[in-house]
């Protein structure tokens, strides 16, 4: 059992992509539902899907993206915000990833946003985590 569940997803993923696999499954919740919809929304990955198991639980599949070369398209992913040290930033302070190659995802008022959105729609939060 993970102490912390986005480090742990965003593990595997690192995890699957290394070994190149094409589908990867995790135990399911709200949150990486969501990072899972930013991840699609900015084609890191093919797509997601919810999937209930016989014994109630959910499950999240990932469906991973790589390129002609068979490289993936996520060059890397690093978790920000940890249960020991949150890390909350406002309006002016929306970190941009690789000079705006990379995404970050943030946790604010408006629900999972990428930093582009939460500029758009002027609100700060919680960094999760940075992806490019």
């Amino acid at each position: 059992m993970s102490t912390y569940p986005i480090s742990d997803m965003l593990t595997r993923i690192r995890n699957a992509l290394t070994a190149e696999h094409s589908v990867l499954e995790m135990p399911s919740s709200k949150m990486k539902h969501q990072i899972a919809r930013v991840l699609t929304e900015e084609k890191f990955i093919r797509g997601y899907k919810i999937v209930e198991t016989p014994s109630k639980k959910r499950k999240l599949y990932l469906f991973l993206r790589y390129n002609r070369l068979n490289k993936p398209v996520i060059k890397g992913l690093r978790v920000i915000s940890k249960p020991s040290r949150r890390h909350y930033v406002g309006l002016d302070s929306i970190p941009r990833v690789r000079n705006g190659l990379g995404v970050a995802i943030l946790s604010t008022s408006k629900g999972i946003l990428t930093d582009k959105q939460a500029r758009m729609l002027r609100v700060g939060g919680e960094v999760i985590c940075h992806v490019w």
